[in-house]
């Protein structure tokens, strides 16, 4: 599925609708450049899980957590993940297996960790369509999905 917005708020709005649909277990893995968007749509998602306190990118603690709705929100920041087995380190498997929903900024960075049934959603912009728009494609791989290589 793909979806073109405008405006950050209408971004803001497609995380909302994830977020209200989400269940425990679901891992969705977010790519985009650097100012796409990526935390407005998690923003959003949280909001959707009925979370209200304030979102942020975990940028230097990897992961934060947020219990506080419907659903425990892991979300994490791998941006700054050097090695895969920093996410050992942190106890990624609690999370991705656990009974939240997990959100992973940059997640092309620790691939190989995912899930075959991670939702994938990347978020670009084209300037020539203006400052705001972004095209998001979300995508549910299937349990038979496998890395290509």
């Amino acid at each position: 599925m793909t979806i073109e917005t405008n405006s950050e708020q209408e971004t803001f709005l497609v995380g909302r609708r994830l977020g209200e649909e989400a269940h425990p277990g679901q891992i969705f893995a977010l790519e985009g450049d650097l100012g796409v968007g990526k935390t407005i749509l998690t923003k959003g998602l949280a909001a959707g899980l009925g979370i209200t306190e304030p979102v942020s990118s975990p940028t230097f603690t990897i992961v934060q957590i947020y219990e506080e709705g419907r659903l425990p929100l892991y979300h994490f920041d791998v941006y700054r993940i050097g090695d895969i087995e920093e996410m050992e380190e942190i106890g990624y498997e609690d999370y991705f297996y656990g009974n939240g929903v997990c959100l992973i900024e940059w997640a092309n960075l620790i691939g190989e960790l995912l899930p075959p049934q991670t939702i994938r959603i990347s978020i670009a912009k084209d300037l020539e369509q203006g400052f705001d728009y972004r095209k998001i494609s979300i995508r549910q791989s299937s349990p038979s999905e496998s890395v290509q290589t």
